[in-house]
Formats: structure tokens, C-alpha cells, sequence
């Protein structure tokens, strides 16, 4: 169990995803989890409003899977295999302090931003929407989710991907030392 509550290394994990995504690439699969949205919305019947959602989604259809087994891992993991919240560097105890969040090493997520008081406030709603949309809308305009630009896109030496990463950077940095401040 030791192996499984800490946390591995470079050196397992890296080789692991890339055992990953070399057996996708010998599949003719990309791995990302924003397009699944895409596939849930075309079976749905989006198709009959949008022609973005009429494709084959049925040859995507197994990264619904993924999705499904990283909801049941993530459950999973909180309800059997985590002990207890993780302990965050005290200099980023001190800023998050600065800016009203005391539950820093205490939850799994700032009770202050993602409890159920926080988010059925008009401040907490208005976060959620404005920060779905445009989490959505960008990785819609970006063609695809971080996790399918960092590890599928430049795993086969993607420019665009190279490019898509290098902005949900900058983009991450404007929104923590920018943003994050004003808002809260």
C-alpha cells in the first residue's frame, strides 16, 4: 500500500505514459478528454442542430472509458486511499492566507471556493459559469483539453500543440498572479 499512497517518480510514471501512449499510437487513438464532450453531445442528438457534432462517434467512444474510469479512480481514491489533505508549501499558505483561504491544509479543495455556501453565492455562481465557458469555449478554439495537447499532441510532435501548451501557460500565469487576485 505504500507504493500506492505515495507518490511515484519520474522515472515509473514517465515511462508509463509513454507505454500509454505508444500502444495509442499503434492503435490510431489520440487520448484527450475535452472530445469526449463532443462524442456525449453527438449521442445525444447534437447532430440535428450542429453539424460539428455529426461524426462517427462511435470510433471515439472508447475514450468514454477513460472518463468513466477516472471518475471511479478519483472516487476511489478519496474514499479508500487518501489519509489525509496534502500539505502545501507554506509560502503558498501565506498568499492563499492573504487572500481569505484558511483551509489550506485541511481539504482536498479550498472550502472557501468550492463548498456548497461558496458556489450557490451570485459571486460563486458567476466564477463557475464565466470559468466553464471559458475553459470550454478555449479548449474548443484550441482544439482539444491540456491533457490531450500536453501528452497525445506533443508525443507526436505537434506543432499546434507545442503552441496550445505554451498558452495554457502564459494563460495559467496571467490567471494566478493577474486574475486571481482581483477576484477574491
Amino acid at each position: 500500500m505504500d507504493i500506492i499512497y505515495s507518490t511515484w517518480p519520474w522515472y515509473v510514471a514517465g515511462p508509463l505514459i509513454t507505454l500509454t501512449m505508444f500502444l495509442l499510437l499503434k492503435m490510431g487513438k489520440k487520448f484527450g478528454m475535452s472530445s469526449n464532450l463532443r462524442t456525449m453531445c453527438s449521442i445525444g442528438g447534437a447532430g440535428k442542430f450542429a453539424d460539428f457534432f455529426k461524426f462517427d462517434w462511435k470510433k471515439d467512444s472508447w475514450n468514454l472509458y477513460v472518463v468513466a474510469g477516472v471518475i471511479v479512480g478519483g472516487f476511489v481514491a478519496l474514499q479508500f486511499l487518501t489519509p489525509t489533505a496534502p500539505q502545501i508549501n507554506p509560502d503558498v499558505v501565506a498568499k492563499l492566507q492573504e487572500l481569505g483561504i484558511n483551509s489550506t491544509n485541511t481539504a482536498f479543495l479550498p472550502t472557501e471556493l468550492f463548498s456548497l455556501e461558496s458556489l450557490l453565492t451570485v459571486k460563486g455562481f458567476a466564477i463557475i459559469i464565466i470559468g466553464g465557458f471559458l475553459v470550454g469555449f478555449g479548449a474548443r478554439y484550441a482544439g482539444g483539453c491540456t491533457s490531450g495537447h500536453a501528452i497525445s499532441g506533443l508525443s507526436n510532435l505537434q506543432l499546434p500543440s507545442l503552441i496550445a501548451v505554451i498558452g495554457f501557460f502564459i494563460g495559467g500565469l496571467i490567471m494566478v498572479h493577474l486574475i486571481f487576485p482581483l477576484i477574491f
